[in-house]
């Protein structure tokens, strides 16, 4: 897959402009955590078992997409985010929600991405994952509101429902991630330590501080 081009990734993607606390590391409180909280965050780093739900090609689609989401092309992240979204769809848990007419979570994502593949190929001749990146972020864009090409599966798919559950999903994923924690100086699980400087701009001696320019 191409990567952003230099006309995209400007200001805030690159990495060096990604954080505001550079020389923060949650991952260096992770021995204030229980057990248990501890062996959860460090398996969001990888490596990962073999998808469970998800196709090979229906897992590069999800990486595709989550790299407009989240405006970012880190493999070792990315990679995660299709690993979460693969155990949530795999999972006998369902979901909490979901709006009257719009299928069940799994139906509506495998379906989907069979949609958007259908779509491009109708509009620009190639599937999803063959069209340069800006069609792709063109083609998501119609999804969000609804305004997509007409095709008979949006009539038991609808767009902006797939649309919004392929965000929140993606969106949820990649900021449980102890790197991105780190990028936006969330201090990680508060148990057992707990928070205790909770008033206005004070905070504990171990979160993070915003680097001085």
């Amino acid at each position: 897959m191409e990567p952003f081009p230099d006309s995209i990734i400007q200001g805030d993607f690159m990495q060096e402009n990604r954080t505001r606390y550079p020389s923060y590391n949650v991952l260096n409180e992770k021995e204030h955590w229980d057990e248990h909280t501890r062996e959860i965050v460090l398996k969001r780093l990888g490596p990962f078992d073999k998808n469970k739900f998800l196709t090979d090609h229906e897992a590069e689609m999800i990486l595709a997409i989550a790299r407009h989401i989240v405006y970012d092309e880190r493999k070792e992240i990315l990679n995660y985010v299709v690993h979460h979204l693969d155990s949530a769809l795999s999972s006998p848990i369902g979901e909490d929600q979901r709006k009257t007419g719009t299928p069940p979570r799994d139906i509506l994502i495998r379906r989907g991405l069979k949609a958007i593949d259908k779509l491009s190929e109708k509009k620009l001749g190639a599937s999803f994952l063959e069209i340069d990146i800006t069609e792709q972020l063109t083609l998501l864009e119609e999804l969000d509101k609804g305004k997509a090409m007409p095709l008979s599966e949006w009539q038991k798919i609808p767009q902006k429902e797939l649309f919004k559950k392929l965000a929140t999903e993606i969106v949820s994923a990649y900021y449980s991630h102890p790197v991105v924690w780190s990028e936006i100086g969330y201090g990680g699980p508060a148990y057992p330590r707990g928070y205790v400087r909770v008033e206005r701009y004070l905070t504990d001696p171990w979160e993070a501080k915003r680097d001085e320019a």
